[in-house]
């Protein structure tokens, strides 16, 4: 399972340095961003087959053209900044080909940071989402990792499945009988998981971020475009 470094930028740095750790560095951005990039990329309305060749292409170019270079954490919230690269890349892609069928000139989009709406049904919308699942997964996985370091595996099965607050009382109560322990106390747990869950959602953003209001402006925007209520746990968890 890749995840999180402490910090991306950590990661970031290595990429742009000259030493041994710089190629390792890059291949482990395009793997662990190549998702939410592919999932753009369909969103766009390109086929499966394309879709693929257009990610491996932005990925070669994101290492051959040093995009990553750009993100500092100065600049703010790196998945903006490669949401940006990534539609940057596409359009001038597109217009490349249809200047192709034309035998015109072209006009490239020069890559420059900006805001993407996330309007239902969108590329940035795609990405959004894919953003959010790999997040979740990590934040997931390491707070398995915590249950199975204190022994407590199967409570952290058991529970798992609840972690979106559908659980009705029967399904708490069956839970409990299976784990022998009381009703109430199994809803305890339930909601520290929940918490820690948060928390770790929060660690992971903040690891690709510039500072704690840039987190602050993530949540939001991520909550806006996943058309999340404020009241419902910040990045879908």
């Amino acid at each position: 399972m890749a995840r999180f470094n402490t910090t991306r930028w950590s990661l970031i740095a290595d990429a742009c340095s000259e030493g041994e750790q710089a190629r390792p560095a890059l291949e482990q951005l395009c793997r662990d961003y190549r998702p939410p990039v592919l999932a753009y990329v369909r969103g766009h309305g390109h086929g499966h087959h394309d879709a693929e060749d257009l990610t491996q292409e932005f990925f070669a170019r994101f290492i051959e053209q040093g995009w990553y270079s750009v993100a500092t954490p100065e600049r703010g919230r790196f998945r903006a900044l490669l949401l940006t690269a990534v539609r940057r890349f596409v359009q001038n892609s597109d217009a490349q080909r249809r200047a192709r069928k034309r035998g015109g000139d072209i006009r490239l989009v020069a890559f420059e940071d900006s805001t993407a709406a996330a309007a239902p049904g969108s590329p940035e919308q795609a990405f959004m989402q894919s953003w959010v699942a790999i997040l979740l997964e990590r934040a997931r996985h390491r707070l398995h990792e915590e249950y199975q370091v204190a022994g407590r595996t199967a409570l952290f099965e058991q529970l798992w499945p609840c972690i979106d607050g559908r659980a009705g009382s029967d399904e708490l109560l069956a839970i409990a009988e299976c784990l022998g322990q009381r009703r109430n106390t199994v809803a305890v747990h339930l909601h520290r998981m929940r918490n820690r869950l948060r928390q770790l959602i929060r660690l992971e953003l903040l690891a690709t971020v510039g500072s704690r209001e840039d987190l602050e402006a993530e949540l939001e925007e991520l909550r806006q475009g996943l058309g999340l209520d404020a009241q419902q746990p910040e990045a879908g968890a």
